[in-house]
């Protein structure tokens, strides 16, 4: 498998009347949870209701591991602030988990990182 990229709508195929609005859809969400990447060793980015953003925090918790929580609504409020989080981070699903600035995944991907051990470094 050769993997170089995720696949992204070429800026050139954008019609230049949108290509603002494109690169601005919910720019100030994006940054703000950018940045946590860079000031937090553990971020996560969540829902209300939804029991997986729930269940990595609870991990986090009780080994003792800070983290920043972002919650944005629930399945019938702020979905468009999480679809812009998903389109920038290519992750379909919640929680979108980063460790030490990298995406790792999800609530599977952080338990798996913990029974490794990895997190603990």
């Amino acid at each position: 498998m050769n993997i170089t990229g995720r696949h992204i709508l070429a800026h050139e195929r954008l019609h230049p009347a949108i290509r603002e609005v494109v690169w601005n859809h919910y720019r100030s969400v994006i940054e703000e949870v950018d940045q946590a990447t860079h000031q937090h060793r553990i971020v996560i980015v969540g829902m209300r209701q939804n029991p997986f953003p729930k269940r990595a925090r609870a991990l986090l918790d009780q080994k003792g591991l800070p983290h920043k929580y972002f919650e944005f609504g629930s399945y019938l409020s702020d979905w468009r602030l999480r679809n812009a989080i998903k389109m920038w981070t290519g992750w379909p699903t919640l929680p979108i988990i980063f460790v030490d600035g990298l995406l790792i995944g999800g609530y599977e991907d952080l338990k798996q990182l913990s029974d490794r051990g990895e997190l603990a470094r």
